[in-house]
């Protein structure tokens, strides 16, 4: 049976760049959809209990670096885990790959949201920079009025609309991946993902 996965996130979560190329891959491979939604996680936070970084107890944060070292080492997968540019607000990002997905579709999408990735985590590029997302238009082959567009109206009310999208099904984190309404919250639960897509 073929299944839609609306996959919600949050451009400067690095536990979203840990998911992606894998995440993009086991949907792929099971002919599913993605359905690409970055959320604003500053709006999801007050509702859902959680804390910005910043405001997390000690512990938690010297846990969070423990477990970003832990999982990339495992995965294979480059990250500096105390970037240049970070924390760094994710919304012109967000909005970018809202204007890719509008007007170039899913792939494009993922191909931005993985440039943006690493930029952040692998790069230390600032992504708060609207310099740097022109860049990664050019870098990713899209046209660069995609920048521009990104800056619409439009734009920014499907951003909005995806936020409260994702309150009102109770996601609380990034990345959380949702099938026929089940939430599969962290790319820790990738394993869990593929499972309900054999289902």
């Amino acid at each position: 049976m073929h299944k839609t996965i609306d996959y919600y996130f949050a451009p400067q979560s690095p536990w979203t760049y840990l998911g992606h190329t894998r995440f993009a891959a086991l949907a792929a491979a099971a002919g599913a959809t993605v359905r690409v939604r970055p959320i604003d996680m500053g709006s999801v936070f007050p509702v859902s209990g959680g804390l910005p970084l910043g405001k997390r107890a000690p512990q938690r944060q010297a846990y969070r670096l423990l477990e970003l070292a832990r999982f990339s080492k495992h995965l294979g997968l480059p990250l500096n885990p105390k970037p240049k540019f970070f924390p760094v607000a994710g919304d012109d990002a967000a909005r970018l790959i809202i204007a890719v997905d509008m007007h170039d579709g899913t792939e494009a999408a993922m191909r931005i949201s993985a440039a943006v990735f690493a930029a952040v985590w692998v790069q230390e590029r600032n992504i708060g920079d609207p310099n740097l997302l022109e860049a990664l238009v050019a870098e990713c082959g899209l046209l660069a009025k995609r920048a521009e567009q990104s800056q619409s109206q439009a734009v920014q009310e499907r951003y909005e609309a995806y936020t409260q999208e994702a309150i009102d099904i109770q996601v609380f984190g990034a990345p959380s991946y949702v099938i026929d309404g089940e939430i599969f919250w962290g790319q820790d639960r990738l394993d869990f993902v593929e499972r309900a897509l054999r289902a």
